[in-house]
């Protein structure tokens, strides 16, 4: 449970936490991924439904197989759209050693149940909590929406045990930060107060 750890200030940990997409080698622990999903299943959910499950996968041959799978489709659904700003990612997904994982130890797969209506809702609030919680246990993330491409594979669907009644929401990558060049500042909110 996250009682076991040392408490961090909240709007610290939201202020603070951001995507990381460079890991070192340093393998992240059972409980930790088990107090991050503690933390995940805490978020609010439409009629108490809770319709998640959890796919914890370690194995980074299968996570180099369902990168592999995805890049060449992200790849052409880039070019398609043909944008300067995406020129260097269409560049990365065409190098045969990028990992669109970036080399994280570990992904979880947060699911969701495809005959509950606020489904999607209900698992992105529960992945926000996990990369919260990550952050406050000093371990980076990184929500990898493309690899959501692997449903689309049944070889990969069934190598990741996801149930046919399931959904994959949000991909998230976990694992200890290398060093990381500055966050980028945000720009101001655009607020409307309505007396």
């Amino acid at each position: 449970m996250l009682t076991d750890i040392e408490p961090v200030e909240i709007l610290t940990v939201i202020r603070e936490r951001r995507s990381v997409r460079n890991y070192t080698d340093r393998e992240v622990p059972e409980t930790a991924i088990r107090s991050i999903i503690a933390a995940g299943i805490q978020a609010p959910t439409a009629l108490g439904l809770q319709p998640w499950q959890f796919v914890v996968v370690r194995d980074r041959n299968l996570m180099r197989r369902a990168s592999d799978y995805c890049k060449p489709i992200l790849a052409e659904k880039i070019q398609e759209e043909s944008r300067p700003e995406t020129e260097e990612f269409l560049a990365a997904l065409r190098n045969p050693d990028y990992s669109i994982f970036y080399n994280a130890p570990v992904l979880v797969l947060v699911l969701g149940a495809r005959d509950v209506v606020s489904s999607v809702l209900d698992c992105s609030l529960c992945a926000e909590n996990m990369m919260l919680a990550a952050w406050a246990l000093g371990i980076g993330s990184c929500w990898i929406g493309s690899a959501a491409l692997i449903q689309e594979n049944p070889d990969l669907v069934s190598a990741l045990k996801i149930p046919d009644d399931h959904q994959v929401v949000a991909p998230l990558i976990f694992g200890y930060p290398a060093p990381l060049l500055p966050k980028p500042d945000r720009r101001e909110p655009r607020i409307t107060w309505v007396p």
